[in-house]
């Protein structure tokens, strides 16, 4: 019973905060400009401090770890090739589904790894250390490989555009979380401390990255659309939400992964279809539908899925 009260203190705040932002999406406070400056705003700057400020307040010593790292990013990449592959399976390759194979690829690999990734690991311990360390093994892949597959199942070009991939390639490079994370790995080894002023105002920016993604993130939800495209759809949530979690977690409890390094992972694997995915595919002259779609469904069931994952690790005397 105490497993399952923690398990739900873990999660159900996450959700109740992103039904908030679904619920008030409708009202004249909010409006769909609203939503997407403040999902920008978030972003580019909430997010980004609130990385900075975790890491460069840690002792880089104890939160280096070259094998987890590696295993973010190896697994993440394994995930992708072979959902990819099913693919092909479950989507019959034709001209008609080469756009579809891309939304699907991407929709069922790629989880909001930033924003409920630090809500969850700040909600159980307090502070997101390792969490930083999980975007960063995972994060650059993603956008890399998401340009990739959007690219090859682009359904207006049958060739892959040179300036398309290097504009893709400076926006990796140029991405505000992962400058965050290195300039904050940087400043955390340096012998140095953070001026006191300077440090409680990134303190306060910081406090508010999490509650202002989540809201930003339910108010984002097109519910109606997620009744369309039913099949693949259900195949991307058991993907994103089941599949990966049972296949990974337990080899990485076998690695000797334990704690927040868990909880990390399990975002890594059992967070739902992150909505920069659907900015992402409409942006590539993909139609969205299917990624919308999996945004709305796998949202609203992990938190079914999610709480009971924290519970078996917890359970499990894991976290």
């Amino acid at each position: 019973m105490e497993s399952l009260i923690f398990s739900l203190n873990a999660t159900i705040p996450i959700f109740l905060v992103m039904l908030f932002g679904y619920s008030i999406k409708n009202t004249k406070l909010v409006n769909p400009t609203f939503t997407s400056m403040l999902n920008t705003f978030n972003y580019k700057v909430t997010l980004p401090v609130l990385l900075f400020y975790d890491l460069a307040n840690a002792d880089f010593k104890s939160v280096w770890n070259t094998k987890y790292v590696l295993y973010c990013f190896f697994v993440t990449l394994i995930c992708i090739l072979v959902t990819w592959l099913v693919s092909w399976l479950i989507l019959r390759w034709k001209p008609t589904t080469k756009a579809l194979i891309g939304e699907f690829v991407q929709a069922s690999y790629r989880g909001s790894a930033a924003v409920l990734g630090i809500a969850f690991i700040q909600n159980i311990y307090g502070v997101s250390i390792i969490g930083p360390l999980m975007i960063l093994g995972t994060v650059p892949l993603y956008n890399f490989m998401a340009v990739v597959i959007l690219i090859f199942t682009d359904p207006t070009n049958s060739h892959v555009d040179a300036k398309t991939i290097k504009k893709s390639l400076i926006g990796i490079l140029t991405n505000p979380m992962i400058i965050s994370i290195f300039l904050g790995l940087i400043m955390s080894l340096l012998p140095i401390n953070i001026p006191v002023m300077i440090n409680k105002t990134l303190a306060m920016i910081a406090q508010l990255a999490s509650p202002l993604a989540l809201i930003a993130l339910g108010a984002s939800i097109e519910g109606r659309k997620a009744i369309s495209m039913i099949r693949p759809t259900i195949f991307t949530v058991m993907i994103k939400l089941i599949i990966q979690p049972l296949i990974f977690l337990p080899v990485a409890v076998s690695f000797g992964f334990r704690g927040e390094q868990l909880v990390a992972l399990l975002v890594m694997l059992g967070a739902p279809t992150t909505v920069s995915s659907f900015i992402m595919a409409k942006n590539m002259n993909h139609e969205g539908v299917l990624t919308s779609s999996a945004v709305v469904a796998s949202t609203f069931l992990s938190s079914i899925t999610m709480t009971f994952w924290i519970y078996w690790l917890r359970s499990r005397g894991l976290i």
